[in-house]
């Protein structure tokens, strides 16, 4: 008789968050967070501001280093079953590996092109001809190459304010990353550029893993594959983002989406 063939098991997922205390100086602001990130998923982190979810969002790619109070208290943050707090971790390779676009568009005041390929400069590329392909790779991802390819020699800073957001998306996966993390990216943004990014997000869905934090629910269930709801430093309810806003298990998620908890 045949073994029996086992069942498969479910993918690893890419991102692990196990029990993770995260304090600047002695104010404690993540307690005991557990979250699995899937691959390729475009996940949402939601909560009232002070939450933890940006704090969160920054300790994924260790950019909360910076921040001389800043620490780990507890716990792990781990990609690829690798804990990126431990000391063998390469800080600037995983930066590379996992991009940020920040809330507040900030482009460097030089050109497109320079913005465009800046991060393959500071990681040593020098040859001209890969860093004109990658510029224009990038800023066709970004969905802006149509809009700057005869202007690639003017100051970034002349753009729109929605042409220089995804022009800071463009150099983040001019490196190409596995993980894009978005820290509110369309909050300075009006409803037009807005819906620009969010249709660049949607075509890039599956190139890359997402995390985006927000305060726009909507937008939330417009772009997000699984929701994240954080109250008070804590993690309180993840899910599929329709089982989150249609179907909330805890009483907390409900009365933040409904608006009765702020």
């Amino acid at each position: 008789m045949a073994a029996e063939t086992p069942a498969p098991t479910a993918a690893e997922p890419l991102i692990q968050v196990e029990k993770f205390n995260y304090a600047y100086g002695d104010n404690q602001v993540l307690f005991d967070v557990d979250l699995n990130m899937r691959s390729e998923d475009v996940t949402a982190l939601i909560g009232p501001s002070g939450c933890g979810k940006s704090t969160l969002l920054r300790s994924i790619n260790r950019i909360n280093d910076l921040v001389e109070s800043a620490r780990v208290v507890s716990g792990k943050i781990k990609i690829d079953g690798v804990d990126l707090y431990a000391p063998e971790v390469d800080v600037i390779s995983l930066r590379r590996n996992v991009g940020m676009v920040f809330q507040k568009y900030n482009p460097f005041p030089r050109s497109i092109f320079e913005n465009a390929v800046y991060g393959l400069r500071v990681a040593g590329v020098k040859d001209r001809h890969d860093l004109e392909e990658a510029a224009e790779r990038s800023l066709r991802s970004a969905a802006l190459w149509d809009e700057v390819k005869d202007r690639l020699h003017e100051v970034a800073t002349g753009l729109s304010g929605g042409q220089q957001q995804r022009l800071c998306i463009a150099r983040a996966i001019a490196l190409q990353p596995r993980i894009l993390l978005m820290d509110e990216p369309c909050a300075a943004l009006d409803p037009i550029a807005t819906a620009r990014i969010e249709e660049l997000i949607h075509q890039l869905r599956g190139q890359y893993t997402f995390i985006i934090v927000t305060h726009n629910m909507e937008q939330a269930k417009r772009i997000a594959d699984r929701t994240a709801f954080f109250y008070k430093g804590r993690l309180i309810e993840e899910d599929e983002t329709m089982n989150i806003f249609n179907h909330p298990r805890d009483a907390q998620t409900e009365a933040y989406i409904t608006g009765r908890l702020t």
